[in-house]
């Protein structure tokens, strides 16, 4: 759990606690009120700042199953990892390969 989150709750306690014995105390309801949406906003901020995290994580670790699983296949099966190679090799020769200008005896 993120440093934020933390101190988001707690501020946002202490905001409603204050805001609860400043019900007299205009200003210090006033004061209460403050620190209680601060630390909300610090709250979310720590929320978002979590589910960044784990999703990066999440990736990160599908791009290291990926690479195991193509490392492994591409071990165990020499002959046809040379054949896509080889077949995407000339798909991307055929599909960048652009046609000489035609030119007619008028130009």
């Amino acid at each position: 759990m993120a440093e934020e989150r933390i101190q988001g709750t707690v501020r946002s306690f202490g905001g409603k606690l204050e805001e609860g014995i400043g019900k007299a105390m205009t200003k210090t309801e006033a004061g209460g009120l403050i620190d209680q949406a601060a630390g909300a906003v610090e709250d979310a901020y720590g929320k978002t700042k979590d589910g960044a995290l784990e999703a990066a994580d999440a990736v990160k670790g599908a791009a290291v199953e990926t690479h195991d699983f193509l490392r492994k296949y591409m071990e165990d099966n020499p002959h046809t990892t040379t054949v896509v190679a080889l077949g995407l090799g000339l798909l991307i020769g055929y599909a960048a390969h652009r046609e000489p200008p035609r030119r007619h005896w008028w130009d």
